[in-house]
C-alpha cells in the first residue's frame, strides 16, 4: 500500500460512512493507522528501528472520536528515550506522518498541533517537565494547550504512556486549583440564537447565510464534556463518552442532543472542504429541523452552565 493507494481507499469508502458519525469516525481511524503503517516502514527503511517504546497520538476532532468527512491534522509523539538520536528518530517519524496524512487528504494544522513539530514531540521526562509547565503557568495560552492535550487520544503505540501522562496532568490540576481556570478560559460561546428567536448567521464572507455551528452549537457540549472529565479524572476522550459518565438526570437527554448535531453537520453541511464543515445553510432547513436545531443550542447552553455550577459549587 501506498499513500495514493490510501487515498483512494478513502474516496471509495466515503460514500459508505458519510452520513454515519460512527462508521465515519472508524473509517478516521483506519486511514491514520494505515498511513501510520506506511510511514514507519519509509523512516525504518531510513534510519533503522525505533530506538525506543513510543505512542502516536491524535487530539482535537480525532482525539474525541468527532471528526467531520473533512478533518484537519492535531497529533502529537511521546517516547520512552531522552537521547539526541530519538529526539532526530521521532521527529523524523513526525514529519513523514504529516507528510502522509497530507497526501491522504488531512490538511496541516494552522497553528502547528503535529508530531513533526519539536513542541508536540517530546521524550516521556519532557512531556513530564511540559504538562508541569503548562499547569504552573496558568497563563490563557498554556491552558488551551493542557485541553488540547486532555483530548489527546493514542491509537499507535504504548497507550499507556499518554495515559500516565494524563493521570499527571489530573493530579496537578486540583494541587494548582486550575479547574476555575480551566472553566474561564471555555467560557466565550459565540451566540446562535438572537433575542428574537432567530438563528444567528454569518452576515459576510464565504459562509454567508450559514449558522457555524462548531462555535455556536459543539463547543458548549465539548467544553462541558472536557471540564466534567478533568473533574473526575476521567481518560475517556468523545464528549459521548463523558456525558455518559455524568450524574445529571438530564445526561440521556443531552447525549442524544449533541448526537443529533453531528448527524445534523454531517447531513446538511456542504462538506466540499474542512472549513465548511463546520457550517449549515439554515435555508435548505424546514420549520420543524430549524426549530430542532434551536433546542440543540438551548440544551448546550443550559448543560455547559450545569457543569460550570458544579464546578464552582464544589470550589
Amino acid at each position: 500500500m501506498t499513500y495514493s493507494g490510501i487515498t483512494d481507499y478513502r474516496k471509495n469508502q466515503m460514500k459508505g460512512v458519510a452520513r454515519d458519525h460512527f462508521k465515519l469516525n472508524k473509517l478516521h481511524d483506519s486511514l491514520i493507522k494505515q498511513v501510520l503503517d506506511i510511514s514507519l516502514k519509509e523512516v525504518i527503511a531510513r534510519y533503522g528501528p525505533p530506538p525506543a517504546a513510543f505512542s502516536f497520538f491524535v487530539m482535537g476532532s480525532a482525539g474525541r472520536f468527532e471528526q467531520s468527512i473533512w478533518s484537519d491534522q492535531d497529533h502529537g509523539i511521546i517516547y520512552l528515550d531522552s537521547t539526541t538520536e530519538a529526539k532526530t528518530y521521532f521527529l523524523s517519524l513526525g514529519k513523514e506522518i504529516s507528510k502522509g496524512l497530507y497526501q491522504v487528504g488531512y490538511p496541516y494544522c494552522d497553528g502547528g498541533v503535529m508530531a513533526g513539530n519539536p513542541f508536540w514531540c517530546k521524550s516521556n521526562t519532557e512531556w513530564q517537565k511540559q504538562v508541569n509547565s503548562w499547569a504552573l503557568d496558568a497563563s490563557w495560552e498554556s491552558l488551551r494547550y493542557l485541553l488540547i492535550f486532555i483530548d489527546g487520544r493514542s491509537i499507535y503505540g504504548q497507550h499507556q504512556l499518554l495515559e500516565q501522562l494524563k493521570s499527571l496532568v489530573y493530579q496537578t490540576i486540583p494541587k494548582e486549583r486550575l479547574l476555575p481556570r480551566l472553566t474561564t478560559n471555555t467560557l466565550h460561546i459565540k451566540k446562535g440564537i438572537g433575542v428574537l428567536g432567530q438563528l444567528l448567521v454569518e452576515t459576510h464572507g464565504a459562509h454567508t447565510g450559514s449558522l457555524n455551528i462548531k462555535e455556536t452549537a459543539l463547543f458548549p457540549y465539548v467544553n462541558a464534556a472536557r471540564l466534567f472529565a478533568v473533574k473526575e479524572n476521567l481518560l475517556e476522550t468523545s464528549t459521548l463518552s463523558r456525558i455518559d459518565k455524568l450524574q445529571l438526570l438530564d445526561r440521556d437527554l443531552y447525549k442524544a442532543m449533541f448526537l443529533k448535531l453531528l448527524n445534523y453537520r454531517l447531513l446538511y453541511a456542504s462538506q466540499t472542504d474542512y472549513d465548511s464543515g463546520h457550517y449549515l445553510p439554515i435555508d435548505i432547513l424546514a420549520k420543524e429541523q430549524k426549530n430542532e436545531l434551536k433546542d440543540i443550542i438551548k440544551h448546550g447552553i443550559t448543560f455547559h452552565q450545569r457543569v460550570r455550577k458544579l464546578i464552582e459549587k464544589e470550589g
